[in-house]
């Protein structure tokens, strides 16, 4: 395949009319004798890696069974999403478990109208219960290393994040010791203030589950966890622009807070995405969905998003006015680094597998996916 006409967006983070050659489905100086697709007009971008979403089209990825990462997979690669990183929910281990082998069979066998499984994001089960959002508290218990040993093995190594509250578990040093070589500690769910965060960071805590929600907000005299995450560089920071979860300025102001390098835009997306208006469950808790909303029945509490990764995209960049550039990155490159695996997706390099999204310059409306050097 060889694509012609388009306006490249580059690592370098630069925009240049160039030829992208795909050969075995890897970009590379030459090209396949065969498609040529000329893109004149349009942009071409990395293919979008969502590392924190649920479900979608009536699915959630916490079935339970394979049937709903087919489905999951199918929606999220035709909405631009080549690589996911799904986020469990807060269930009993034994159940998270099956999930995570469940997941790990189907990244083995992806399907070719399916996104690539490049890893997990576990919210649950170490979180707070004052914070816990759409969390099952039943199943909310305290830190365990050999807990997160189980998931680890679970998955074939796919979980690459899991969350944690470090005020409601008072060993949380000892434990981030214990489990930081394995996975990336993420402060999620949590009620805890600016000191313990900033002691959770240092013992080696690295990333922050959607930033402004479901944790301590940022006040002149109490920081909280925005606080804590601002003064660390090596903090990664989740969020969610649907329209929903941030205000705008909110949403502006974390870029300069974090930097663009730091900043990972996510869709949250829960069972009810891509369906009409209507009652839907979200890890077996009863949600409504109404137009951009999705809440718990029995209190209101926003319940994950209705928005896909495209769509908390071109709300970012077109709505929220953010930087074009600062929006890729945080769509591609920002989070395949995170869970490492930007070897081989996030950006348009020679060597990188051939996941390429072509979009209206103006409109950034989809034109055309390509997976794996293969138009979809």
């Amino acid at each position: 395949m060889k694509i012609t006409g388009a306006e490249v967006y580059g690592p370098d983070r630069l925009f240049s009319k160039r030829d992208i050659c795909v050969k075995d489905g890897i970009i590379g100086d030459a090209s396949d004798d065969g498609v040529v697709i000329d893109a004149s007009g349009c942009i071409a971008i990395p293919g979008f890696v969502d590392i924190h979403f649920h479900g979608a089209m009536g699915c959630d990825v916490c079935d339970g069974n394979s049937k709903a990462f087919e489905v999951i997979g199918k929606y999220e690669l035709q909405n631009g999403v080549t690589a996911m990183c799904p986020a469990t929910l807060t269930l009993p281990v034994e159940e998270l478990c099956n999930v995570l082998r469940l997941g790990a069979e189907y990244a083995e066998n992806v399907p070719e109208d399916g996104a690539d499984l490049v890893g997990f994001n576990m919210e649950g089960p170490f979180i707070s219960r004052e914070k816990k959002g759409a969390q099952n508290e039943a199943y909310i218990m305290e830190c365990n290393a050999d807990v997160v040993d189980k998931f680890v093995e679970a998955s074939k190594g796919l979980v690459k994040i899991i969350g944690l509250a470090p005020e409601v578990n008072p060993k949380f040093k000892e434990y981030i010791a214990a489990v930081k070589d394995k996975v990336k500690v993420s402060l999620a769910h949590t009620g805890t203030d600016y000191e313990t965060a900033a002691a959770a960071i240092e013992a080696g805590a690295s990333h922050v589950v959607h930033l402004y929600n479901a944790m301590t907000g940022l006040t002149h005299r109490a920081p909280g966890v925005v606080g804590a995450a601002s003064d660390y560089e090596n903090v990664t920071c989740e969020m969610i622009l649907d329209g929903v979860h941030i205000h705008p300025a909110a949403a502006r102001a974390a870029y300069k807070l974090m930097g663009r390098e730091r900043i990972i835009l996510i869709s949250d997306s829960a069972q009810g995405t891509g369906m009409a208006d209507g009652d839907y469950t979200l890890g077996g808790l009863p949600v409504v969905k109404e137009g951009k909303y999705c809440r718990l029945k029995s209190d209101g509490t926003i319940a994950g998003s209705v928005s896909n990764l495209y769509d908390v995209f071109r709300t970012a960049a077109l709505e929220m006015k953010i930087p074009l550039e600062d929006v890729i990155d945080s769509c591609t490159i920002n989070p395949a680094r995170c869970i490492g695996v930007d070897d081989r997706y996030g950006s348009i390099e020679n060597g990188k597998i051939a996941d390429i999204l072509l979009m209206e310059k103006q409109s950034l409306k989809l034109s055309k996916i390509i997976k794996n050097g293969r138009e979809i």
